[in-house]
């Protein structure tokens, strides 16, 4: 799985990545804190994941609490608010969805 198609994922079909084909074509080019800065933070989040970037995750988090007004304290709480863990590794197919 590339990581565009990772950072725009909306869901998984068993072995198949949905991804939001629109902002794919749109913020594809930008890197984790301009995508946090577009408000993207769940895209944001996974690019940081993906290229396991751990001081990207904590600008983002930082961001993210700014913004929202939010505490969080970690990366692991991010992984649980957006429902990312891991980039998946048994993705055979990417889904573009319209």
């Amino acid at each position: 799985m590339k990581k565009e198609e990772f950072v725009f994922t909306i869901g998984y079909q068993g072995a198949t990545a949905l991804v939001d084909g629109q902002s794919l074509k749109k913020y594809r080019r930008l890197s984790a804190l301009e995508l946090a800065e577009e408000g993207l933070f769940r895209a944001a989040f996974c690019s940081a994941l993906y290229d396991s970037d751990a001081a990207a995750m904590n600008r983002i988090r930082e961001m993210y609490n700014e913004k929202s007004g939010s505490e969080y304290t970690t990366s692991e709480d991010l992984k649980r608010l957006f429902g990312v863990f891991e980039v998946p590794e048994n993705i055979e197919k990417i889904k573009l969805l319209s």
